[in-house]
C-alpha cells in the first residue's frame, strides 16, 4: 500500500473493509494457538510457536495499515471530481478509439482490472489532470496516449 493519506473510491474502500475483516478472523484463529503449549515442548514445538507469534506480529501490523488507511481517507473527505486523484474514478478514450473506466488508488491485495496504482505508469500520468486532458505514458507497447473523457466518483 502507498503512503497516501487522500481520499480512496468507494470500491477501494470496501475491498480495504472486506480485507480487514478477513484479516482480523485470520489473527483470531492464530491467536487462539498460542500459548496452549507448555515450556517443556521440543525444538520444533517452539519453532512452531515462534513462527505462529511471528505470523501473528505480521496481522497485526497489516491490520494497524489498514485502520489507519481508511482513518486517514475518511478524514480527507470524498475524491475530488475536478481534477484526477487518488480516489478517482476516470473514463479514459485510449489512442485506438476504445473507452474504459478505472480507478485511481493504492496498490491492490488482489488483481483488479479497474484499479490503476497512483504509481503506476497511467495512474502516474493522470494525477492532476481535467476532463479533456491528453495525457502520454508508457505502456508495454511502447508510449501511448489516454484522453480523460470524465471525472466521477
Amino acid at each position: 500500500m502507498t503512503s497516501e493519506s487522500g481520499p480512496i473510491s468507494a470500491e477501494g474502500r470496501r475491498a480495504l473493509e472486506r480485507e480487514l475483516a478477513d484479516l482480523r478472523v485470520e489473527r483470531e484463529a492464530v491467536a487462539a494457538t498460542l500459548g496452549g503449549t507448555d515450556s517443556a515442548g521440543d525444538t520444533a514445538d517452539q519453532a512452531d510457536e515462534l513462527q505462529r507469534a511471528t505470523q501473528l506480529d505480521h496481522l497485526d501490523s497489516r491490520i494497524a495499515e489498514i485502520d489507519v488507511r481508511l482513518e486517514e481517507s475518511t478524514l480527507a473527505g470524498p475524491p475530488r471530481t475536478d481534477v484526477v486523484g487518488v480516489g478517482s474514478t476516470v473514463a479514459l478514450r485510449f489512442a485506438d478509439g476504445t473507452v474504459d473506466t478505472v480507478q485511481i488508488g493504492d496498490a491492490a491485495e488482489e488483481p483488479d482490472r479497474t484499479l490503476v496504482t497512483a504509481d503506476s505508469p497511467l495512474g502516474h500520468a493522470l494525477l492532476g489532470h481535467h476532463t479533456g486532458d491528453t495525457v502520454t505514458y508508457e505502456a508495454p507497447d511502447g508510449e501511448t496516449t489516454a484522453t480523460v473523457v470524465s471525472l466521477g466518483v
